[in-house]
């Protein structure tokens, strides 16, 4: 398995996804190293990339409410902007060197919004 399968297959998300469709996840992703103080998406963006954490911490804050919570690896974002077609619901910056990985709305849309649809209707 390659790595970011791998890498992926410890993700709760990904659980149902067999071996060889996370492969082709994994081959589809994009891998960025992260600094702390970085910030990856930012709230009212028009971006639609979905992210996964594979090591290290960020914060997660909106304008209106101010912090909302810390994610971890393992951990995701970014999924409401593809999933309901509108800007960025909140701002998330690194609070630790960490690594994500990435993809785009195509992607989103073939691998990853089934996850969610199925989800909703068990």
């Amino acid at each position: 398995m390659p790595r970011a399968a791998h890498e992926l297959s410890r993700v709760g998300l990904f659980g149902a996804l067999p071996g060889e469709r996370l492969a082709k996840l994994g081959e589809r992703m994009r891998r960025d190293q992260v600094t702390p103080g970085q910030t990856i998406v930012s709230e009212g963006d028009e971006d639609d990339r979905f992210y996964v954490i594979l090591d290290g911490m960020f914060a997660v804050s909106q304008e209106a409410r101010g912090p909302r919570r810390v994610l971890n690896a393992g951990d995701y974002f970014g999924e409401v902007a593809p999933m309901l077609d509108m800007p960025r619901t909140a701002s998330v910056h690194a609070l630790t060197p960490a690594t994500v990985v990435s993809c785009d709305r195509a992607t989103f849309d073939e691998f990853i919004r089934p996850l969610f649809e199925d989800r909703a209707t068990t």
